[in-house]
């Protein structure tokens, strides 16, 4: 990537990224991560992390959206297979309010 690449990115691991999965680990652990300098984006390149956005709205770059979609609906995929299991750590009511939300967001990527 050249220093002039106008779009905003999304982070190849679009579930990990922004501040509220920052927000979970510093309640677990009591400090918050710091935030990397460059990302690996869903398009494939190094980019920096504040050219990047777990926002919808934001990404600029067309594959980085698409990849988005897809991690967001493989997720919601798996959270629903996950409801069945046996032990599984969470119950029908918050897995299908999770895979609603991924469905949701990976329709904004979409959109």
């Amino acid at each position: 990537m050249g220093e002039t690449d106008p779009h905003i990115h999304v982070d190849r691991q679009v579930l990990r990224a922004g501040a509220d999965f920052r927000n979970v680990l510093a309640s677990m652990l009591g400090r918050a991560p710091d935030a990397p300098g460059t990302v690996t984006t869903g398009c494939g390149i190094r980019a920096p992390y504040a050219m990047t956005s777990p926002h919808p709205g934001s990404v600029t770059c067309l594959a980085c959206r698409e990849h988005a979609h897809r991690e967001l609906i493989r997720f919601a995929d798996l959270v629903e297979r996950l409801d069945g299991m046996p032990g599984s750590p969470f119950t029908g009511a918050q897995a299908a309010q999770a895979a609603r939300w991924a469905r949701d967001r990976a329709r904004e990527f979409a959109g």
